[in-house]
């Protein structure tokens, strides 16, 4: 592959995985809605198009994953091999947890048609196994971000060390994809929303949003600066 085109190649893949999984989340949170499970079953039920569209988007993210991944390796391997091998890996299996998420939102489909054809009647099995498929991907969602901030930190250390692109992106990144960690492991233990820590999620997740985007688009019109790798 001719290497002058692998920037625009990385800023593309930055960009299917940023549009994806911004239209997954919405379209998801949209599908599902709030309140209890038996409300959520119906809600998916009456918005089935909604439902899908958000399962292929987040197909859509992983293979953007995928791209950004094998791009990233081989803008940064010559770099430190060992670390963005460990990044290669860790962004990996994130994006199996992904797929975990999609096989429980897709699950959530069949259920809801039959529980709102029943005349959602409440019969305990369905409402439990809603539950069980709602949990299954909100905590595939947590582990999966765990697994993306940690490979991100090496991505973006290596950007740092590399000077391949401005150190401000570099810093943009490593800065808030560290305050993610903290973050994931509270709510792991229900800390995720005391005061505190709600306060560390809005910084290193609102700021993030808007950054995979603007990197993709650095990639496609700026490039990458080879001139100071060492």
């Amino acid at each position: 592959m001719d290497s002058a085109k692998i920037p625009k190649l990385l800023g593309i893949a930055y960009l299917i995985q940023f549009i994806g999984s911004l239209l997954s989340g919405i379209l998801s949170d949209m599908a599902i809605g709030s309140g209890t499970i038996s409300e959520n079953l119906v809600s998916v039920s009456n918005n089935l198009l909604l439902m899908r569209t958000s399962i292929v988007a987040e197909l859509v993210t992983c293979l953007g994953i995928i791209l950004m991944t094998v791009f990233l390796y081989v803008v940064l391997e010559k770099e430190n091999r060992t670390i963005a091998l460990v990044a290669l890996s860790l962004w990996l299996i994130e994006v199996v947890f992904l797929v975990i998420i999609s096989i429980g939102a897709n699950a959530l489909i069949p259920l809801s048609i039959e529980y709102v054809q029943a005349g959602s009647p409440d019969p305990s099995y369905m409402l439990t196994l809603g539950s069980l498929f709602l949990n299954l991907t909100e905590f595939s969602m947590i582990i999966h971000m765990l697994f993306f901030s940690i490979g991100g930190i090496f991505w973006y250390y290596l950007f740092y060390r590399s000077k391949k692109i401005p150190k401000f992106l570099a810093l943009w990144g490593l800065v808030l994809l560290s305050l993610m960690p903290i973050d994931i492991v509270l709510a792991l233990y229900g800390l995720g929303f005391d005061s505190i820590w709600r306060l560390i999620s809005v910084i290193s997740y609102i700021p993030y949003l808007p950054f995979e985007g603007i990197m993709g688009l650095w990639f496609i019109f700026k490039g990458i600066d080879d001139s100071g790798s060492t």
